[in-house]
């Protein structure tokens, strides 16, 4: 009886231990990031491998439905602009289950990056297979991975800044301090913020 007993335990220790190491909850600073192959809104498949002289990627969950997400469009935009040609492009992922979300579908992601004029690309997350890897929980959801031997690592996690309702309120850049601070060599200032945003939509 006492060896039964001994034998459930340990089979209740490993089964409760397994469930908690399987449990992810993305990456944190200092991860290499898995490269992914998603579809742009252009019907192109686009993967971070194909910009072969990026020095990092600014990797944005966001979507067409968020007010969040709506009110950093602009200051997404200027991103790009400022940034892709010192390589540092975006790259846009829409992370939501479009069956919950139908605003979210590939043809509003069309219509909407026709009608914001957007540079960088828009691809979506079908089966919503990359944000669970990143740990991504809003949108939008910043995450600024700068290109090593081993991989895109991840420097910054969060927040694009620290005013989503007022552009011209903006106290704290934090994506644009991280990019300058690698451009220049240098640590990134702050590492990780809270995002601000709608929740990914499962």
């Amino acid at each position: 009886m006492k060896n039964t007993l001994k034998t459930l335990l340990a089979l209740v220790v490993v089964v409760a231990t397994s469930a908690f190491t399987t449990v992810s909850t993305g990456y944190d600073v200092g991860d290499i990031a898995t490269d992914f192959k998603l579809e742009n809104i252009d019907g192109k498949m686009v993967s971070m491998a194909d910009y072969k002289d990026a020095k990092g990627f600014i990797v944005i969950f966001t979507c067409n439905t968020c007010p969040y997400a709506v009110a950093y469009e602009d200051r997404v935009e200027a991103l790009n602009k400022k940034f892709a040609d010192k390589g540092y492009p975006v790259i846009a992922i829409m992370p939501n289950n479009t069956d919950v979300k139908p605003g979210d579908n590939m043809e509003s992601m069309q219509a909407r990056a026709k009608a914001k004029g957007f540079t960088f690309p828009y691809l979506m997350d079908k089966g919503q297979k990359i944000y669970p890897q990143y740990g991504a929980t809003k949108t939008p959801h910043v995450y600024v991975l700068e290109k090593t031997k081993k991989g895109p690592q991840v420097k910054y996690i969060g927040a694009i800044d620290d005013n989503y309702q007022d552009a011209s309120a903006v106290t704290k850049t934090y994506v644009e301090d991280a990019v300058n601070a690698l451009l220049n060599g240098k640590e990134v200032p702050e590492t990780k913020t809270r995002a601000i945003g709608c929740s990914i939509k499962v």
